[in-house]
């Protein structure tokens, strides 16, 4: 029986359409299997940890695993097929990463990424994924921390051994003087009361300085995390780290202070991290340095903020200390490590003479601000930082100037506003310290 030439076009065009649907079908199935793009590949290298991050437009599922002989981490990641962008992050490790030598990539199989990072020592990898936030899209992050931490006290008190010894040199010699004079004192006779000279005024026994005074300076954002950015494209982090390094330099040089820099680069830290490194050290002052934005672009001048445990002292206190507090969410924190108990711990500790003390501080820092920069406020506002829950450390977070006002962004690019605010800083925490000495510390403290 012949085909009829309709019936057989007809049985063409449906094999056509079914190669088609099936066709289609498959792109479907890619799409769901390897379908994300890679928006950007990024790396934080830093003495603390080295973060990893690739964002991309979906949830990507992933696993890793550890190895050694020679020390290196294996990651693979599902859902996708190599491209540019992930071979970028090849060439985008650095020389002095204290932890990452080198990185490869490869096409493990179809829809699967295999990424293997070569160690210069071994590590305790935290992997994790975070969901779209401000500007970021679905974010994987590998944090590799060393698998010994170095002692962040340890290291401060080998940095500070010189000044050590010389202010130990300088007690003791006081303590000769102050031996010698009472030893004069009682073997001189005593004068006739009428033949003292009233107008004669003996010279002050110096003073002495019982020990070095920890300051933690603390330099918002990093990382991940840019804080706010000015009209001008400056970014909060830079300028507050600059201003901070200004900040160590100068407590460097004064021979009865240390400084302690809860980061020294660009990378991310977690607000309780930044709080826990203050209390290792052991500080007797917490500063942290920002240059925050607000909605209005018109508003300006530095501000000092202190904690609060009834709430905001001002609408503009209460708006800085959300999005302050939003700094984790950003920067990206693992949820799973974060130590809830400590946290909640931290702020039923804080106690009223603690903010008491960061008032007084405060307004000291904040009279020598005044003194050449205009002010936001001229008295300390207090809000809930979650920054500031250290229960026993003098904590202040000090807003240098509004990023977000055109004039104030240009003047944080300044070096010698820079310069004026790290030093009014300095005079505001040697005033405070003039009148509030730090106590002496218990042998096994």
């Amino acid at each position: 029986m012949s085909k009829s030439p309709i019936n057989s076009s007809r049985r063409k065009h449906l094999k056509t359409s079914a190669k088609m649907l099936g066709f289609i079908l498959f792109l479907g199935e890619a799409e769901i299997a390897w379908g994300a793009k890679i928006l950007g590949v990024r790396i934080w290298p830093a003495e603390d940890y080295t973060r990893i991050t690739m964002e991309s437009d979906k949830a990507l599922p992933i696993t890793q695993q550890l190895l050694s002989n020679p020390d290196r981490l294996v990651v693979d990641v599902q859902g996708m097929e190599l491209n540019s962008t992930l071979k970028d992050l090849v060439a985008k490790v650095k020389p002095n990463d204290p932890y990452v030598s080198q990185i490869r990539v490869g096409q493990f199989q179809p829809g699967m990424v295999r990424i293997v990072f070569d160690l210069k020592e071994p590590v305790k990898p935290q992997l994790f994924t975070l969901d779209p936030i401000a500007e970021y899209q679905y974010r994987m992050v590998l944090d590799l921390y060393p698998a010994t931490p170095p002692d962040p006290l340890m290291e401060l008190v080998k940095s500070s051994a010189r000044k050590e010894n010389a202010l130990e040199k300088a007690n003791e010699e006081i303590d000769l003087i102050a031996q010698f004079a009472t030893k004069k004192e009682k073997e001189a006779p005593r004068a006739p009361v009428a033949q003292a000279i009233p107008d004669v005024k003996q010279p002050a026994a110096p003073a002495k300085q019982k020990r070095l005074i920890t300051i933690a300076i603390d330099a918002g954002h990093g990382g991940e995390d840019p804080g706010a950015i000015g009209a001008m494209g400056s970014k909060e982090k830079n300028v507050v780290l600059s201003i901070a390094k200004r900040l160590r330099d100068k407590i460097d040089n004064d021979a009865y202070m240390r400084p302690f820099l809860t980061r020294d680069g660009d990378y991310f830290v977690p607000l309780h991290t930044r709080v826990q490194k203050a209390r290792r050290v052991e500080a007797d002052l917490f500063v942290s340095i920002h240059a925050d934005a607000f909605i209005e672009p018109r508003a300006k001048g530095a501000s000092v903020f202190a904690l609060s445990q009834m709430g905001a002292s001002s609408t503009t206190a209460r708006w800085m200390a959300n999005k302050e507090n939003a700094s984790d969410l950003i920067g990206g924190i693992n949820i799973k490590t974060q130590d809830k108990q400590l946290a909640n711990l931290l702020l039923d500790m804080s106690t009223t003479a603690q903010i008491k003390d960061s008032v007084q501080v405060g307004q000291s820092i904040l009279k020598q601000i005044g003194g050449f920069a205009p002010l936001h406020k001229n008295k300390v506002e207090q809000a809930s930082f979650a920054v500031l829950r250290a229960p026993d450390i003098p904590s202040i977070l000090v807003e240098t100037a509004f990023i977000s006002n055109p004039q104030e962004e240009a003047r944080l690019n300044d070096d010698a506003y820079q310069d004026r605010i790290a030093e009014a800083i300095l005079r505001g925490i040697k005033d405070y310290f003039s009148k509030n000495p730090p106590v002496a510390r218990r042998a096994n403290a």
